[in-house]
């Protein structure tokens, strides 16, 4: 009966093969949470609990308050916010009133911000109070019409909250009136919060988050009600025996598909107490796990990583952590079994793409693990793997290919461009271009990706967005940025840079171009100047020959 899905045969015991997916949105599901355990603690901010009920008021009053601010159902409201009980509060009040949630990286360079909200077509940003100045300037470049700042320091409990000084009242007395900046608390005051008429609709769009291509701009996914519910319902299927009230550390950002599903969307449907990281770090995480004693930690390598060399952490009682969850890159085998051997206890990986919400395949939790491998296709979600050259001939176990996913997470497409959803949707399945292949028992194992792909820490870095700014230098001629395969962060960004004839420049002057125009973690850590770039005959950069030669030089390092 399983003979096309090996993968049934493998679940642990309990998990349905099929879930009836309740079309209930996540903002309808919040409100029943509120009404049915109110006095739960959904969120802990430093200490400072918050409620189901209480976080059902802050999300209506803020609703309201989009509302009066002109947010109509299908308006686009962009949030640059770290992990704050602001960023959940706007996100689910922009479901509630039907309007679509951009989620943005707060690092961001005001450059890689005015695109992501011009081509949204944000009309609201929600932001840090600290990033008023340039929210202000993305107002004059973008359709920007209102801005909401928050403080870091908002729903901080004494005396924690005298640790983070206010901005300067100064900055908003230079800001004219008719400039429309507006305070997150003033006008949750302002509001109401009983209840409100709950406009998100199943099938509508609810968010847009960004991702990228190895070739061209970032791309909008577009996520509709449906897409985040399913998810959410299929990994909560999956994770049996997670009980209510139950603590989680939110470590991954909420502004990334990894955060805004696993730590914010999933907490809510499953009633567990969700710990913000608004930084995370290997020091901030062992802190907090220490303070707070959370059953589940996520992280990405690199977090886990920094906590295996932590002594706080080694040392400490770890004993009431139930689990482990690691994704948004490939969990080195060293540091799995380091966990493993730590502390007993679990290790679920997962994969999946922003394009198909989050999650795909899982190990099974509580079941069968397979070491190397990424587990196993979720409830309601087929994985085939096709030939590289057509793309037609499904390849038999064991035998890589290219990975397809369908399901009712998959994305409904891209924003705004047709032509790159075709190349990847077709029929219901979505052509992740990562390459792997599945066992005869059903496991997934991905051995490659996306070939241009870099992933440094857990985050995507697009190599044409930084050859683009490399380009974008008077003194370089030609630059071409590749993944250098690193132990602890997964993979450096390096960049091999051809200089002007007669031009002099230094490793220092590139990195100081890059850092001003690119996020933190897109800026390469080393630059290679040589004299030519390798070429195909038609003139083509041949990446794949510099990775070969970023590779040898991490092995003569190593």
């Amino acid at each position: 009966m399983n003979r096309g899905k090996p993968w049934l045969r493998s679940y642990a015991p309990g998990v349905p093969h099929e879930i009836d997916i309740e079309e209930i949105t996540l903002s309808r599901a919040l409100s029943r949470s509120a009404a049915e355990r109110g006095d739960m603690t959904a969120l802990n901010y430093m200490g400072r609990k918050i409620s189901f009920r209480e976080l059902e008021f802050l999300v209506n009053r803020f609703a309201r308050a989009l509302k009066a601010l002109g947010v109509e159902r299908g308006d686009k409201v962009a949030t640059l916010l770290p992990n704050l009980p602001q960023m959940i509060i706007a996100v689910y009040a922009a479901f509630r009133i039907g309007a679509v949630i951009v989620p943005n990286n707060p690092l961001y360079t005001e450059r890689e911000l005015a695109y992501q909200l011009g081509d949204s077509e944000s009309r609201v940003a929600v932001g840090l109070d600290m990033l008023l100045p340039r929210m202000l300037a993305l107002k004059e470049k973008t359709g920007l019409k209102e801005i909401v700042t928050c403080h870091i320091n908002d729903f901080l409990p004494f005396p924690k909250k005298q640790l983070y000084p206010l901005v300067k009242k100064d900055m908003y007395r230079k800001v004219a009136p008719q400039q429309n900046v507006h305070r997150f608390t003033d006008l949750v005051k302002e509001q109401p919060g009983g209840p409100l008429e709950d406009l998100s609709a199943w099938a509508d769009p609810a968010a847009i988050l960004y991702t990228g291509g190895t070739t061209g701009l970032s791309k909008g996914v577009m996520l509709t009600h449906a897409s985040l519910s399913a998810n959410v319902q299929q990994f909560a299927a999956w994770i049996q025996g997670v009980k209510e009230g139950e603590k989680l550390l939110a470590v991954y950002p909420y502004f990334h598909s990894a955060g805004f599903t696993a730590m914010q969307n999933y907490p809510l449907w499953a009633r567990l107490e969700a710990i913000p990281v608004p930084r995370p770090s290997p020091d901030s995480v062992a802190d907090m796990v220490r303070q707070f004693k959370p059953d589940y930690l996520p992280g990405v390598p690199t977090i886990f990583n920094g906590l295996l060399s932590n002594k706080d952490f080694t040392g400490m009682d770890l004993s009431f952590i139930k689990g482990f969850f690691a994704g948004a890159a490939p969990l080195p085998m060293d540091t799995y079994n380091r966990l493993i051997e730590l502390t007993g206890k679990q290790i679920v990986d997962v994969y999946g793409l922003t394009e198909c919400t989050l999650f795909a395949t899982a190990s099974p939790w509580r079941g069968k693990i397979k070491a190397g491998t990424v587990g196993l296709p979720l409830p309601n979600t087929e994985i085939k793997i096709v030939d590289l050259e057509t793309g037609q001939k499904e390849m038999p176990a064991g035998e890589a290919g290219e990975i397809l996913i369908k399901g009712p997470q998959v994305m409904s497409g891209y924003y705004k461009k047709p032509e790159e959803t075709a190349q990847v949707l077709c029929d219901g399945w979505l052509c992740t271009g990562d390459i792997g292949f599945i066992d005869e028992e059903g496991y997934l194992s991905v051995i490659d990706r996306k070939k241009d792909l870099i992933i440094a820490g857990g985050f995507n870095v697009y190599p044409n967005e930084v050859d683009d700014v490399l380009f974008a230098h008077p003194k370089v001629k030609e630059a071409c940025t590749v993944g250098m395969p690193d132990a602890y962060r997964g993979e450096t960004v390096v960049a091999y840079v051809v200089a002007n004839p007669g031009e002099r420049v230094t490793e220092e002057e590139i990195k100081k171009h890059c850092r001003e125009n690119l996020a933190a973690y897109k800026v390469p850590r080393k630059i290679f100047f040589i004299d030519e770039l390798p070429k195909s005959s038609i003139g083509k950069i041949l990446r794949r020959e510099l990775r070969a030669r970023a590779a040898e030089s991490a092995r003569s390092e190593s």
